[in-house]
């Protein structure tokens, strides 16, 4: 989570600037790793380059903390909505996490705690008055990347209703601030995440340093690209990209996807998906089978930044990827992998060996733990840079 690095004497001011724009992350502690100064929760809506008065100081990714009063809320409600005895035999399994998507909150429960399910949504409303609507996370499920999302409680002219919920207040397109821009979403049809905000964050970092070793404004392409987040945090970034290919298996996605490359890029992309095409010079969008993209000669060997974001499945695709790679140059591929903790190294090795050598001097794709999937896998990411072919 981003924060920023503010000089004690300087907090207040900082924080009464933050809370006017809304860019204070809500829910989140202000706290201390040094004597003299403090990191202060920015909201995933903050500009990625935070203007005057505030850009004098440090923007760093550390692992945010929760607010510990609304987390007492939340268990302040919950104790009034279950007995004691209760809450103390499950423990640790109730869901003291969550995800929020713009007014939206989704929400893991525990198989153990299913009866509970009302009493979960009534207490998590009662705590957090600016949600709308509780969603629980039945996983991802089906090729196309879709989270099961059930309704299980909502909010009508300030009533909270946690059975029988009307159809009409279960909308689920919403739209999402992120790094400054708006990202239409509907997590109930194209899978997104507002939690992986950081991961586009070191994908523009890293796609800056790309730019810098190249000279030149960076061809992209992101073949499971959803709705389109990491594009919109590399489009932040005045000349970084120049042409793109983004498709998707998922029409849905599409459709979403070219509803936010309007506002990004300010023409006018067609309204419904259609199959991968040339929508403009410098734009291949659409619907596609990303293993199959590299039976079109036009689009093998012409992409810099390679972003494979099908965690469950990367490395299985990642042979059929490369010959999209742009080989007369130094290129990246950008990706996630969800394995166990103990077999970690062995997907590194199986990394290392499909994609071509690493340029000298630079380090082997190795891969990060990001955060826990489950009691036994882990959600990692990597970065690879990928030699010229006559290297």
């Amino acid at each position: 989570m981003r924060h920023l690095r503010v000089p004690n004497r300087d907090v207040e001011d900082s924080l009464a600037i933050l809370r006017e724009r809304d860019w204070l992350a809500g829910g989140m502690r202000v706290f201390s790793r040094e004597e003299d100064h403090r990191l202060i929760p920015l909201d995933p809506g903050a500009p990625i380059e935070i203007p005057a008065p505030l850009d004098v100081y440090e923007v760093t990714l550390v692992e945010g903390l929760p607010d510990s009063k609304i987390d007492s809320d939340w268990w302040n409600h919950l104790s009034s909505l279950v007995d004691r005895e209760e809450i103390e035999e499950y423990g640790d399994a109730w869901p003291s996490s969550h995800e929020f998507i713009s007014d939206m909150m989704v929400v893991r429960i525990e198989d153990e705690l299913e009866t509970f399910t009302h009493h979960i949504a009534e207490a998590k409303l009662l705590s957090h008055p600016h949600i709308r609507l509780i969603l629980k996370d039945e996983g991802v499920q089906g090729e196309l990347r879709i989270r099961k999302l059930t309704p299980i409680g909502a909010r009508l002219e300030g009533e909270i209703i946690t059975d029988e919920i009307p159809d009409s207040l279960c909308r689920t397109r919403v739209l999402v601030r992120e790094s400054g821009r708006s990202i239409a979403c509907d997590p109930n049809k194209a899978y997104f995440s507002t939690k992986l905000q950081a991961e586009r964050l070191e994908t523009l970092s890293l796609a800056k340093d790309l730019r810098q070793l190249l000279g030149r404004p960076l061809r992209v392409c992101d073949p499971f690209c959803g709705v389109g987040p990491a594009l919109s945090t590399l489009l932040s970034e005045p000349g970084l990209v120049g042409e793109i290919l983004a498709s998707d298996l998922n029409p849905d996605a599409v459709e979403l996807l070219m509803d936010n490359l309007r506002r990004w890029d300010g023409r006018s992309y067609p309204k419904e998906p259609g199959p991968i095409s040339m929508v403009f010079d410098d734009r291949i969008i659409g619907v596609a089978d990303a293993t199959k993209l590299c039976e079109n000669p036009e689009l093998t060997g012409r992409w810099d930044l390679l972003i494979v974001n099908l965690p469950h499945r990367t490395i299985e695709m990642l042979s059929s990827l490369v010959p999209l790679l742009n080989r007369k140059n130094i290129s990246m591929v950008r990706g996630r992998v969800i394995a166990p903790e103990s077999g970690i190294e062995e997907a590194n090795h199986a990394i290392r060996t499909i994609l071509p050598d690493t340029p000298e001097g630079f380090p082997d794709p190795t891969l990060r733990i990001k955060s826990d999937y489950s009691s036994k896998l882990r959600l990692c990411s990597f970065h690879a840079w990928v030699a010229p072919m006559d290297e």
